[in-house]
């Protein structure tokens, strides 16, 4: 496809060059994942680019640059400037795959919380209740049904827009109806979503989080809010957040709410809640149904909500929805259980921020016979106004804590598990510190008796643990089997 025609109608300037040159392997944000006839754009500050990477681009084949600021001197191809990259790169990529979300029922998850557990929802229901092929793009990277589309370790949450515009060609290729994905507040505040037609937004829930990208709630909420502000055709929103139950104004006549208190077109009410799952009546339509979830929780049935509504207002048939949400099975690393010898549950699960591990341990707490363990830590490079914070909230729900390192990066563990000190301190807790998170785990499990539950917070399904600038293996369900022989 020529430049000229990728370009078309976006505001540009022809530095050097000729602008229809041809383009023919994917626009690249990394430069060392150009290939040879690859647009290449300089993003000012992208880690693994900019003008900083523009010689190996050129070394590994870019016949042509999109650049913010003046023609770089070494450049001997196409050079265009463009007054924002991010935009940019997410129109020619949408262009260069052939506007593949247009093909089909692109949904598109935001909040703080509960983006994977929904997103794994809706492909479980439909793939259950309609065989339907789903396309899921997030967290645990991209697949079709059980096939995993490989990405490079340092793909995100929500993709950058080449990625992105890539995996949606390929499930459009692999003849997915349908693609959920995770919409995080970056990646809409950077871009990335642009363009992809998005059929219906979801909104989950705001609290705090993400403070060291946005700096204040604000700043945090307007970024999520972006997904309704012309990106969709369609919304789902949970009535019981305060910004969800706003949205409606945003987007007059195209809101679908759901909730558990306020008045909604989905209404669960009558939760009944054990270590097994959350039976509850649901109300629609001036009609009511029996339903249940095989995931204990208030915030369990609000997931199963914001999906069921989804997957309903796309056309698929509201029984057969409930019949699947029945069987779903359960979502690697969210509120994830395993039987452990002697008695013992063992709860894998995500949460790292102060809403969700509080949710998570409440929800323990009702259905525990015995004492309630957490293991838990916090991430570095991140909002350090959280940590004690969550210290608090986990001794306040637990009976001990064990206080480990989570995914460091380039802070000292034992400087970020002071701080989490702190909150747990003021509880009365008794807690332990292991920095080992093997080890942690380990001791917790040791400690544990029949009707105990083990929660392990804090990573979820990941299957490594970033230290420093690497990426080392590390999966917390598999060390709690590891640690649980039959």
């Amino acid at each position: 496809m020529k430049l000229s025609e990728l370009l078309n109608g976006h505001d540009h300037q022809v530095l050097r060059g000729d602008r229809d040159v041809l383009v023919t392997a994917p626009p690249c944000l990394d430069a060392d994942r150009v290939t040879a006839g690859s647009l290449y754009v300089a993003l000012p500050g992208h880690p693994a680019g900019g003008t900083e990477g523009l010689d190996t681009a050129l070394a590994r084949g870019a016949v042509a640059v999109l650049v913010e600021g003046e023609a770089p001197g070494t450049a001997d191809v196409c050079v265009v400037r463009v007054p924002d990259a991010r935009t940019a790169v997410a129109l020619v990529s949408v262009r260069y795959h052939g506007e593949p979300g247009r093909g089909m029922n692109v949904v598109a998850v935001t909040g703080t919380n509960g983006k994977t557990s929904v997103s794994s929802m809706f492909e479980s229901l439909l793939r259950i209740a309609g065989r339907a092929r789903v396309g899921v793009i997030g967290t645990s990277g991209a697949r079709t049904g059980d096939d995993r589309i490989p990405m490079p370790p340092s793909v995100l949450s929500t993709p950058e827009a080449p990625d992105l515009q890539y995996l949606l060609a390929r499930m459009r290729a692999r003849g997915c109806d349908s693609v959920v994905l995770e919409a995080t507040s970056m990646g809409l505040l950077g871009h990335r979503v642009d363009g992809s037609f998005v059929d219906v937004g979801v909104f989950t829930n705001l609290s705090q989080d993400h403070l060291d990208d946005h700096g204040t709630m604000e700043r945090y909420r307007d970024a999520k809010l972006r997904l309704f502000r012309g990106m969709c055709r369609r919304a789902v929103v949970n009535a019981d957040d305060p910004v969800g139950a706003g949205i409606p104004a945003l987007m007059p006549g195209a809101v679908t709410t759901y909730a558990i208190d306020a008045r909604a077109d989905y209404r669960a009410t009558d939760l009944v809640v054990d270590a097994s799952g959350t039976r509850f009546v649901l109300h629609h339509d001036g009609r009511k149904y029996p339903a249940a979830v095989p995931v204990p929780g208030r915030f369990s049935v609000s997931n199963a909500l914001a999906a069921l509504a989804a997957c309903h207002l796309l056309g698929h048939e509201l029984g057969a929805l409930l019949a699947a949400l029945e069987r779903m099975p359960q979502i690697p690393g969210r509120f994830e259980h395993f039987a452990a010898p002697g008695g013992v549950s063992v709860i894998v699960d995500y949460a790292h921020s102060p809403d969700s591990l509080d949710k998570v341990l409440a929800t323990i707490r009702g259905f525990a016979p015995g004492r309630v363990i957490t293991v838990f830590g916090c991430g570095g490079d991140r909002d350090t106004t959280k940590r004690a914070w969550m210290g608090e909230i986990a001794g306040t729900y637990s009976d001990l804590c064990v206080l480990t390192s989570d995914n460091p990066r380039h802070e000292d563990p034992e400087a970020i598990m002071d701080q989490v000190a702190q909150g747990l301190r003021k509880t009365g807790t008794p807690f332990e510190r292991v920095g080992d998170r093997h080890g942690a785990i380990a001791l917790a499990l040791s400690g544990a008796g029949a009707g105990d539950v083990v929660l392990v917070a804090g990573k979820g399904s990941e299957t490594h643990q970033i230290v420093g600038d690497d990426r080392l293996p590390f999966d917390d369900m598999a060390t709690v089997r590891e640690l649980s022989p039959a």
